[in-house]
């Protein structure tokens, strides 16, 4: 039996457990994993290679940064602040809230934004006696909406990036008019899609608007030092590529950093890291590198883009497309990285092609809403909301996915004919 077939087999079968709900994803993915190394798909070698530990040591340092900032009660305050700002009108927040995570998502990285903006939320619903989910569903789809706005913002914007020479304000030019239209209508469309969830929770708004907030911050010391060491480590992220330094590397130091200047605990810091989430992760960076090594994403990427003849307007509608529909599947992290040698060969640098790198990134990127395990962030989300007992299946999170990428890239697709094509 050929290794694309064992390697196509493996991939299928984990991701049908995964969606499925059949066992925890966790196990799924790591399973997927090591037969790729049993069944020789894989050396070990080129296993743990495989494992972005950029993506994972970024998680670890971020996390440890969220938690020692949650313990000064400063979560607590956003959220109470959040309440009023809003009128305790839950879907009046849920827009607030979603509006927040797409801009922030745009200039720190999604997977960062969602990392701090998870625990205010499941807060702020909490206290409302609301349920929290509609509220973490609406911020992975406006964290992955608003963070393909710049080269920063997610992660395939920045291999692109790296591939292509393009800078950040090039990618704001092309990328921020689309994105906020999408964003502008999906915010008007989440009032609608989240209304019937959202009822209730007039007990909790009266108590939440009669709150004091300056009284939830229970450690100023801490969250002077906190907020200095966090400004610090966004900063970072800003100036990264300047500094030849990567996201991973800032956020350690600042975990480091933070863990020392303020003498919390080690071990209960590190306890407090999802280590389900990271864990998923090397699983899932594993198994794709199996499908990729055998050859199943090129040979399905260059099978699509031959039938475009050459021609430039269906080889970038395609490519938009097959982008959104793939990175649903794999990871859109994964996906670019195989795509990117496939555009140039299209001739992506020649002038007047450069529309072939706008739909790759519109395409991956958007895509990422497809799934639960689409992008990074939702894997997050999907885990931190599980861990405080509000856990959002697959399937769940198909109904509201799929329907707001297709809407997404519908958009996307008459921006890229009308801009770039006409």
């Amino acid at each position: 039996m050929s290794l694309l077939v064992v390697g196509t087999v493996v991939f299928v079968a984990i991701y049908v457990i995964i969606a499925a709900e059949w066992w925890h994803k966790t196990v799924a993915a790591l399973i997927g994993g090591l037969l790729m190394i049993l069944l020789g798909v894989l050396s070990q070698e080129e296993a743990f290679e495989a494992v972005d530990w950029n993506v994972i040591f970024l998680l670890a340092g971020m996390m440890i940064i969220a938690h020692i900032t949650a313990e000064t009660g400063v979560f607590q305050w956003l959220a109470i602040r959040a309440v009023k700002l809003a009128d305790g009108r839950p879907t009046r927040l849920l827009v607030l809230l979603s509006l927040v995570t797409a801009v922030a998502s745009a200039f720190l990285d999604n997977v960062t934004t969602v990392v701090l903006i998870v625990p205010v939320t499941i807060y702020i619903a909490e206290t409302l006696r609301i349920n929290p989910k509609p509220f973490l569903i609406s911020e992975i789809l406006a964290a992955n909406i608003g963070g393909a706005a710049t080269l920063i913002g997610d992660p395939p914007n920045i291999l692109i990036g790296s591939a292509a020479g393009l800078g950040f304000n090039q990618f704001i030019w092309h990328m921020a008019p689309p994105i906020a239209l999408i964003l502008a209508l999906y915010l008007l469309a989440a009032r609608l899609i989240f209304r019937e969830q959202l009822k209730g929770g007039a007990q909790g708004r009266e108590l939440v608007l009669a709150m004091d907030e300056r009284k939830v911050l229970s450690d100023p010391i801490l969250l002077r030092k906190a907020l200095i060491v966090l400004a610090a480590t966004i900063g970072g992220f800003l100036i990264h590529r300047a500094v030849h330094l990567e996201p991973a590397t800032v956020a350690l130091s600042g975990a480091a950093v933070l863990l020392l200047w303020s003498r919390f605990s080690p071990q209960q810091a590190l306890a407090e890291v999802e280590w389900t989430t990271l864990f998923f992760f090397i699983g899932l960076f594993i198994m794709v590198e199996g499908v990729i090594r055998v050859g199943l994403i090129d040979l399905l990427a260059r099978g699509a883009i031959d039938l475009t003849g050459g021609e430039l307007a269906v080889g970038s509608l395609l490519i938009l497309w097959l982008s959104t529909i793939l990175s649903g599947i794999v990871d859109n992290i994964p996906y670019t990285a195989t795509m990117i040698p496939i555009v140039q060969e299209l001739g992506a640098g020649e002038p007047g092609r450069g529309v072939l790198w706008w739909a790759l990134a519109l395409g991956a990127d958007l895509g990422g809403n497809a799934t639960l395990i689409g992008a990074s962030a939702n894997i997050i989300v999907a885990n931190l909301a599980a861990r405080g007992g509000h856990p959002i299946t697959f399937r769940e999170f198909l109904g509201y996915g799929v329907p707001v990428t297709i809407a997404s890239v519908i958009v996307a697709t008459g921006w890229v004919w009308l801009r770039y094509l006409l």
